[in-house]
């Protein structure tokens, strides 16, 4: 019988447990990022307002992002109340959203004002989809890990602490 490579402990066992996370919220993301780009062109193309595109879309593109979140990155997770997790994640997801409308009404109605290429769909999308979305991104991981899903360490990782036990 060929030996077995001991278990990973501590930091690495962690830190492997982390690039875990941080794929499947990364696939999660990739395909609600693709539901909220293809939908906020859409909305766009139909003549919906910029920002009204982009806070409809975000929506759709959450609630697909919370499903694939709790069922498959944390599904080890503390999930006591879905209805409550529900709401948490809305609210971070709305802090995000301000985010990306932010990037974006920047681009589009301050700088706009002065280069009109900012107002442009381009424009838009780079402001909004890229930028808005990647500094939101950093904030949802750490807050979803922190607030919503809460990760039961000892069940991901093999990773156990020492506890008093009660008397």
């Amino acid at each position: 019988m060929p030996p077995t490579s001991p278990r990973p402990t501590g930091l690495h066992a962690r830190l492997r447990a982390l690039a875990r996370e941080a794929s499947k919220f990364g696939t999660v993301g990739t395909i609600a990022f693709g539901v909220d780009l293809l939908l906020y062109n859409l909305l766009w193309s139909l003549g919906s307002e910029t920002l009204t595109a982009k806070a409809v879309s975000t929506i759709v593109a959450t609630s697909l992002a919370f499903f694939g979140n709790r069922f498959w990155t944390w599904r080890d997770g503390a999930h006591t109340n879905m209805a409550r997790q529900y709401t948490i994640f809305f609210v971070l997801n709305a802090v995000g959203l301000g985010i990306a409308l932010t990037c974006l009404a920047i681009s589009h109605y301050g700088l706009g004002q002065f280069w009109p290429v900012l107002q442009s769909q381009a424009a838009d999308n780079i402001a909004a989809q890229f930028v808005g979305t990647a500094i939101g991104t950093v904030f949802r991981f750490w807050s979803y890990r922190k607030f919503v899903f809460r990760a039961d360490l000892a069940r991901t990782t093999g990773v156990t602490t020492s506890s008093p036990t009660p008397q």
